[in-house]
């Protein structure tokens, strides 16, 4: 996966999005497939969550001989990444990507992933998603009408973009305006560090950093650049203040309708595509910002410790601790250290 992947037009993104859906799996047999499911995402087609899910989808219907059949509609085409959760939840939508700080306002412990500077690197990331942590998750998950059907998939670490203040120090945040998702992780995280934080859902990000309903935004890289945010944003802050993954959910009734060979074939290949999407990713990581430095956007490297610091001088982690229950805490720490 390279950088030249993503360099599609905004308008070309925007055109493709008419057609339902932008991606699909392929040339139909002369049969209708046993079982036709809907896969939502709410990311851009060109982000490697939406090529790897269309390569998984294509590898289940062969290994099914054409009984399945996966319809991939991505950049929310079939509605925000709120209206997807209560869609997966009553079963209109079969499979859904969404972010853990997003599906933390249904199943609260989701958002532990995203606790403000937990997570030093990709080890520990991996180590504690693909672990102990991430299994109590997903049991927690399961208690729901909905189920994970995957290894958790890579969103990145998180950043800051501005169009015109310099973020550098946590004392630059003070007053800043700026977009997070609707995850009251994110929320609380940023009013802890004395921004001015305002849910607003991706698919509304750029008109509202470009009517300046908004002065800033944070995602990962790879968000940054797929949404061409860079095109209304003039500087980004590499905080790295928090990962986040994608779940891959699935309504339970619908996934337990598959029969069991076919679960396993499609929890095999979703999988296998995990595995590829966290490489490209981390490859993308290490690219992506020299391919926004020559768009013009001024990459700033940030003192993390300086926001640790601000932030273990509030009750932020002490508060999150009593929201999330000791076992998930004691789990996180495990990975984390000693957090506050």
């Amino acid at each position: 996966m390279t950088a030249s992947k993503f360099q599609f037009t905004r308008r070309q993104i925007l055109a493709g999005a008419s057609a339902l859906p932008l991606f699909s799996i392929g040339t139909r047999s002369a049969h209708a497939a046993e079982f036709e499911l809907k896969y939502a995402t709410g990311q851009d087609p060109t982000h490697p969550v939406n090529i790897r899910a269309k390569q998984a989808h294509d590898r289940i219907r062969e290994a099914t001989s054409g009984r399945v059949d996966i319809k991939l509609f991505p950049a929310n085409q079939l509605g925000s990444d709120t209206d997807l959760l209560t869609q997966v939840r009553n079963g209109s939508v079969d499979f859904f990507n969404l972010s853990s700080l997003i599906l933390a306002t249904f199943v609260p412990v989701s958002g532990i992933t995203s606790v403000g500077f937990a997570f030093k690197n990709y080890d520990d990331v991996w180590k504690a998603m693909d672990g102990e942590l991430g299994n109590h998750i997903r049991a927690e998950i399961a208690k729901t009408p909905i189920m994970t059907v995957s290894k958790i998939w890579d969103n990145g670490f998180r950043h800051i973009t501005s169009s015109g203040r310099e973020i550098k120090t946590a004392a630059d945040l003070k007053g800043f305006k700026m977009r997070v998702p609707a995850a009251p992780a994110l929320t609380s995280l940023f009013q802890a560090l004395e921004a001015s934080p305002s849910p607003i859902n991706f698919n509304e990000v750029y008109t509202a950093l470009q009517t300046k309903v908004v002065e800033g935004q944070e995602n990962p890289l790879a968000i940054i650049s797929t949404a061409r945010l860079y095109e209304v944003q003039k500087s980004c802050s590499l905080t790295g203040h928090v990962w986040d993954g994608y779940w891959v959910l699935a309504n339970k009734r619908s996934f337990q309708k598959l029969p069991a060979d076919v679960q396993q074939i499609v929890q095999r290949e979703l999988d296998k595509s995990a595995t590829e999407q966290r490489a490209d990713i981390a490859k993308l990581s290490t690219t992506l910002t020299t391919d926004l430095k020559a768009k013009g956007v001024n990459i700033l490297t940030v003192a993390q410790e300086d926001f640790r610091r601000k932030l273990a001088s509030t009750p932020f982690y002490s508060d999150w601790k009593t929201k999330y229950g000791p076992t998930a805490w004691d789990l996180l720490e495990k990975v984390s250290g000693k957090l506050g």
